[in-house]
């Protein structure tokens, strides 16, 4: 029991102490998951940020990130249109005998994603061993999704909707997003965050509009001026 007091009694100090020192600017590279459920997508890449801080409390930056990975799409995600047009068409293949009742659509498609944003971040340096942090994420997103169909049926579908075999969109997204910056030192930590956005990608093909959730891990350091003093 004394032990324990005095060990909390030695790292209580510590745990409440405030920074003395918060950089002008912040730089930060890390790991990046992004995965989009609704669509069963789940891509890992690379994220990338730099800001200055006007001020200790927060600061204006600059937020990239770019993924890759794959899913497989099937009817039910398409616009009712799509459906309808792809229902008929399967229907009348399976009437001739070219295909099997049996037959089931799935199209297999390799994901490229690069998220671009910028604006503000609120943080408290307060706390010596960490900072944590909040922000809107708003901002735009560009897709390229490849597909590789894997029967004549499916590769005739892809020839009506994307004849060179790649479909490219840009939108809007929003959302919010937050973390906690684990200090190693006064210039290094570890950063730890995440953010959840909604965005409606390739919307002339897809039906629904997504929620999708970055997660992120990687150094950060702080450079400059100390915006404390």
């Amino acid at each position: 029991m004394l032990r324990s007091l005095l060990l909390l009694a030695l790292f209580t100090p510590a745990l409440f102490a405030q920074q003395t020192y918060v950089g002008r600017f912040d730089l930060y590279g890390g790991f990046s998951y992004l995965e989009s459920p609704h669509i069963n997508l789940a891509e890992r890449g690379f994220h990338f940020q730099a800001g200055i801080r006007p001020r200790s409390w927060y600061s204006l930056g600059f937020d990239y990130s770019v993924s890759t990975g794959h899913t497989n799409l099937g009817p039910a995600l398409l616009t009712t249109s799509l459906q309808q047009q792809l229902g008929s068409q399967i229907a009348a293949l399976i009437a001739a005998h070219v295909i099997p009742p049996t037959y089931s659509l799935t199209l297999p498609i390799d994901s490229l994603t690069q998220t671009f944003a910028a604006g503000p971040q609120v943080a408290y340096h307060g706390w010596k061993p960490i900072t944590p942090f909040l922000r809107p994420s708003i901002g735009a997103i560009h897709e390229v999704a490849t597909t590789h169909p894997t029967d004549p049926v499916a590769a005739a579908i892809v020839a009506q909707l994307a004849p060179s075999g790649r479909k490219t969109d840009w939108t809007g997204f929003y959302g919010f997003g937050g973390g906690l910056d684990i200090n190693v030192t006064s210039h290094f930590a570890l950063r730890v965050q995440a953010d959840f956005v909604h965005d409606h990608l390739f919307s002339d093909l897809l039906k629904d509009g997504r929620n999708t959730v970055r997660v992120s891990v990687g150094p950060a350091l702080q450079l400059g001026r100390n915006v404390k003093q």
